[in-house]
């Protein structure tokens, strides 16, 4: 005779796992609900500028989806400003030298960007 509780049923798994999933979300949402909105943006921001200088950098620079990226960056940055907290400054200032980098591949390219505002 078997326990019960040793039998598998179809479809626990699944749900054990969606409630593990659930579970981690949850917690996910809480841990980020304690950080304060402008250190989240800013590493949005910062993951905008890595996703330029990717582009820039790869074998050959791919200069449409760099300029897609810098100039989500900066609508970011110029748009919030000062809202973006203690390290407004320092976004500022990415923005200024990846947009300098920017405009090195493309000299250095010849490339065209399809977009004159990056």
């Amino acid at each position: 005779m078997t326990d019960e509780s040793d039998v598998d049923v179809p479809g626990d798994d699944a749900a054990d796992q969606a409630a593990q999933v659930e579970a981690a979300m949850a917690e996910a949402r809480a841990r980020l609900a304690q950080v304060p909105a402008e250190v989240v943006v800013t590493n949005h921001v910062m993951g905008l500028y890595e996703l330029g200088a990717i582009h820039l950098s790869s074998e050959t620079p791919d200069l449409v989806s760099a300029s897609l990226a810098i100039d989500s960056m900066a609508m970011l940055v110029e748009g919030l400003g000062d809202r973006l907290g203690d390290d407004a400054s320092a976004m500022q200032d990415a923005l200024a030298n990846i947009r300098m980098a920017f405009v090195s591949v493309k000299a250095q390219t010849g490339q065209a960007d399809g977009s004159d505002d990056a």
